[in-house]
């Protein structure tokens, strides 16, 4: 069954029921990249929270890992209830027609994603300086997180699956904004 989007496409539920995303879906696919594109912000939140005793920042931290997680595992469940695979032989990005525009050059899958050198130092900072890098990749990394929930707006069918991509838009957006009051309280400023 095509779906009221170009290029959307879904498959019928057993027994007529209402249409569940196919694999290759907008929906499966942010599903599958956004879990795994959040499980890299509760990675770089649990580093921080344990590199630094500014509360703010320690604070912030544990906000992106209980959220993200939460979410990670709201996405993980729907592709479990929709009987889809969690991985893809797709390059991430492919429902957004961005297939093969991140490198996956040092470990970066998908845009706003740190690089596996970002993360190793980011391991081996303490104080203000792994604050300000984890301030700055975070920043990064919710600019990609925002506009991959906005492709979920677009292109996504699922209301659910919107309403918590609207969300995530909303969500990201509003920390950005601490995040870039807290780097300029450091002397820093968020990346370009």
């Amino acid at each position: 069954m095509v779906g009221k989007h170009p290029g959307v496409r879904h498959r019928r539920a057993a027994a007529g029921g209402p249409g569940t995303p196919a694999a290759d879906s907008a929906d499966a696919g942010f599903a599958r990249d956004m879990a795994v594109h959040h499980q890299q912000a509760v990675e770089m939140s649990y580093i921080v929270r344990d590199r630094t005793e500014d509360e703010e920042v320690r604070r912030l931290a544990y906000d992106i890992a209980q959220t993200q997680a939460n979410q990670r595992g709201m996405l993980l469940g729907w592709l479990d209830l929709w009987e889809l695979p969690k991985v893809s032989a797709d390059p991430p990005m492919t429902w957004m027609d961005m297939g093969g525009m991140a490198s996956g050059k040092d470990g970066a899958l998908m845009p706003g994603m740190a690089t596996d050198t970002e993360m190793d130092r980011l391991r081996k900072e303490n104080g203000k300086t792994a604050e300000i890098t984890y301030l700055r990749l975070m920043y990064a990394h919710h600019a990609g997180g925002v506009h991959m929930a906005e492709g979920c707006v677009r292109r996504c069918e699922v209301g659910v699956e919107r309403r918590l991509a609207k969300g995530m838009v909303a969500g990201q957006r509003s920390e950005m904004d601490l995040i870039t009051d807290l780097l300029k309280a450091r002397g820093a400023t968020p990346p370009d």
